[in-house]
C-alpha cells in the first residue's frame, strides 16, 4: 500500500465529505526528510462534520490521532487545512 493510500484509509475515521491530499516531496528536495520518491512532505485539505465546534489544534490533534504512527514514519512533514462542512459554504475544500 501507497503512503498516500494509508493516510487517506486511516484518515476515513474522520468520516471526510472531502479530502485532497498532496505529496509535496519533490518540493522538498535537499530538505530534512526528504527521500528519494517522495511520500514524506504532504499538504491536507479535509472537511468533516466532526470538526463542527473545535478549535485548530482540537482539529490537528484529531488528525495526528487518526494518522497514529504514520507521523513517525513515512511522514516528515504535513500542512493541514481542517474545516467543518458549514465553513466551506461557497467555497472548495
Amino acid at each position: 500500500m501507497s503512503a498516500a493510500q494509508a493516510i487517506r484509509e486511516r484518515l476515513s475515521a474522520l468520516e471526510p465529505q472531502a479530502l485532497e491530499l498532496v505529496d509535496e516531496s519533490e518540493k522538498h528536495r535537499g530538505h530534512a526528510g526528504y527521500r528519494e520518491g517522495g511520500g514524506t512532505h504532504w499538504r491536507l485539505c479535509i472537511v468533516s462534520p466532526r470538526f463542527q465546534g473545535r478549535s485548530t489544534l482540537e482539529r490537528h490533534r484529531m488528525i495526528y490521532q487518526a494518522l497514529g504512527s504514520l507521523m513517525q514514519h513515512p511522514i516528515h512533514a504535513l500542512a493541514i487545512s481542517a474545516r467543518s462542512p458549514e465553513e466551506t459554504k461557497g467555497t472548495t475544500p
